[in-house]
């Protein structure tokens, strides 16, 4: 911010007297939106090298990127959708860049924000991060502190637990499907992928950023956390010996379960399965034995609302 207010400076220009302008320094602004509401603070950017755009750079990269936790751990949402939940979350932003359009369509709810909005060209976006950018606009915020898991079970009825999901894709259409299907809270076991890495918050929709989680800090010890609150442990499994899941869940359908899903390939652990109250199996046929993580979780959520309404 001083490198780029002293270039600003050195750029000062001074307007004609008879013409009633003054002295212009700073950042350069434009006016609002047609007919939007207050924006505070919308800066056009022009150089994709402004030191001010640097929470957006190489979201690519394998070691600079700004979400990584070991590094700036940011959260960035990417889109016009992803922004707007993240201005409805815990997660307030503290810089947005897009494009002029993207600022039009966000004017509402950007009315009053005290965020810096970077607007800049389509390709001045792709310069700085690396890869064209369809959705046209990113907020970048800080990480808060997470609740812990008795924080996120108090009143919740159903909750999801991941044990070994480290995709970010499954990951992020884990939170969308909990979100679509009633489920109150996600718990993380042991070796799972961050919520808040890019991909997993766009494909989450933003629901990542909304729908309450915690990771446990002592697997699988901590699932008797749940079952203390009242929680049975439905655990995802394709073995032939487990209950359908049309039966589990009738039999669980008033009390509060936790549905619990293991890793692609080599699903829940034995530890894990030796704590689960009931092992669950979606029956399949034509020698598939088990469906993405992401989809039998979300026909588990599924028949859990169906039988909730």
């Amino acid at each position: 911010m001083a490198g780029q207010a002293a270039g600003d400076a050195g750029r000062r220009t001074t307007r004609h007297p008879a013409r009633g302008r003054r002295s212009d320094a700073g950042p350069r602004r434009r006016k609002p939106v047609s007919g939007a509401p207050d924006i505070q603070d919308v800066q056009d950017v022009t150089d994709p090298d402004d030191p001010r755009l640097d929470d957006f750079r190489d979201l690519n990269s394998i070691d600079r990127r700004p979400d990584l936790p070991t590094g700036k751990g940011l959260v960035i949402a990417e889109g016009v959708l992803v922004v707007q939940r993240m201005l409805a979350s815990r997660f307030t932003p503290h810089a947005l860049l897009g494009t002029d359009r993207r600022l039009s369509e966000l004017k509402d709810d950007l009315a009053g924000a005290a965020a810096p909005f970077y607007r800049a060209s389509a390709e001045v976006m792709a310069s700085v991060v690396g890869f064209h950018l369809n959705r046209g606009v990113l907020a970048a915020a800080r990480r808060v502190p997470e609740p812990s898991v008795a924080q996120v079970l108090e009143g919740a009825r159903t909750v999801a637990v991941l044990e070994g999901v480290n995709d970010h894709e499954n990951l992020g259409s884990i939170f969308r499907n909990a979100a679509g299907l009633g489920v109150d809270a996600v718990v993380f076991g042991s070796g799972c992928a961050d919520p808040l890495y890019r991909r997993a918050v766009r494909v989450s929709m933003g629901h990542a950023l909304l729908v309450p989680y915690a990771r446990a800090t002592n697997w699988p010890k901590d699932l008797a956390l749940l079952k203390d609150s009242g929680f049975r442990l439905l655990a995802m499994t394709p073995r032939r010996d487990a209950r359908t899941l049309a039966e589990a869940m009738a039999e669980a359908a008033d009390e509060r379960i936790a549905v619990v899903v293991g890793a692609e390939g080599p699903g829940l652990t034995a530890a894990t399965l030796r704590l689960a109250d009931v092992r669950v199996r979606i029956p399949m046929s034509r020698g598939t034995d088990s469906l993405n993580v992401a989809t039998a979780a979300a026909l588990a959520f599924y028949e859990r609302a169906r039988l909730s309404q």
